[in-house]
């Protein structure tokens, strides 16, 4: 059998060894990576009108494959701005609620790949047809303890039912606290899924809280801060706050909503 000398062997395999590296490098050097680039925005099918169900495309993309969608209907105004997140509406399908009326509604789909990602976002649908108001815009479940703000609609309202510090009495040494809030309505109902708002009265002296909505017993609790101007005197005697109940994408002005100013004595 025939030999080949050492360093024959040893400089072959240093030339094998440096052939695939360079293979790896140029392959390395030539992947075409980019993130993902909208070329056609998403397109919404289906009919904009309450009850029914609204599918969204995922547009077209130019990026590096593959690719993955997530997904965020809105809620907008009659000409397609103003747009607010529906919550839980994160499926490439949507369907239409009562809250939808008078509204259109938009789709955000947001491609990702390993190298960043990207949102587009559809044209307006066309506005959604109200629901006509029955029973005084109330739900048309009398006997019901808690409804959901889609069945609630005007001439009724929200209200302001009641508020109750949580974390134990408020004074001037009060660094943070809690406060829970029911909102129910004119229809007699606590109401499940309002958008609460609460900030002290003068501003400054707590942080304000992102609003939170209601649950299913038509309450929720939001969680304030200390700020540099609390007490805002030395003769303060009691924490005044100003509380705004709301349906989500409705304004704030209109509708339903409804504000109510509060007192919380100090104590301990």
């Amino acid at each position: 059998m025939q030999r080949f000398p050492r360093r024959v062997v040893f400089a072959a395999v240093t030339v094998v060894a440096l052939a695939i590296l360079a293979t790896a490098g140029f392959a390395a050097t030539n992947r075409n990576a980019a993130a993902p680039s909208n070329t056609a925005p998403p397109v919404v099918s289906g009919t904009a009108a309450v009850g029914k169900s609204l599918t969204t495309t995922n547009g077209t993309w130019s990026g590096t494959t593959p690719f993955t969608f997530t997904y965020q209907w809105r809620r907008c105004d009659k000409t397609g701005g103003s747009c607010t997140n529906i919550s839980d509406a994160t499926h490439n399908t949507y369907t239409v609620e009562g809250a939808d009326g008078d509204h259109t509604l938009r789709a955000v789909v947001t491609a990702k790949n390993g190298d960043g990602s990207a949102g587009a976002t559809s044209v307006p649908t066309a506005v959604v047809p109200a629901v006509p108001v029955s029973n005084g815009g109330c739900p048309a479940n009398k006997s019901a303890k808690t409804a959901a703000i889609a069945e609630v609609a005007p001439p009724a309202r929200l209200q302001i039912d009641a508020f109750h510090v949580t974390t134990g009495p408020i004074n001037k040494h009060t660094e943070s606290f809690s406060l829970q809030v029911r909102v129910g309505s004119t229809c007699g109902v606590a109401v499940q899924g309002a958008s609460v708002y609460v900030t002290a009265v003068p501003y400054n002296q707590f942080d304000i809280p992102n609003e939170k909505l209601t649950g299913g017993d038509g309450t929720t609790t939001l969680s304030f801060s200390r700020l540099s101007n609390f007490p805002a005197s030395s003769k303060q005697g009691q924490l005044t706050l100003f509380i705004r109940a709301t349906k989500p994408g409705e304004d704030i002005l209109a509708g339903i909503s409804t504000r109510r100013l509060v007192a919380v004595d100090f104590s301990g």
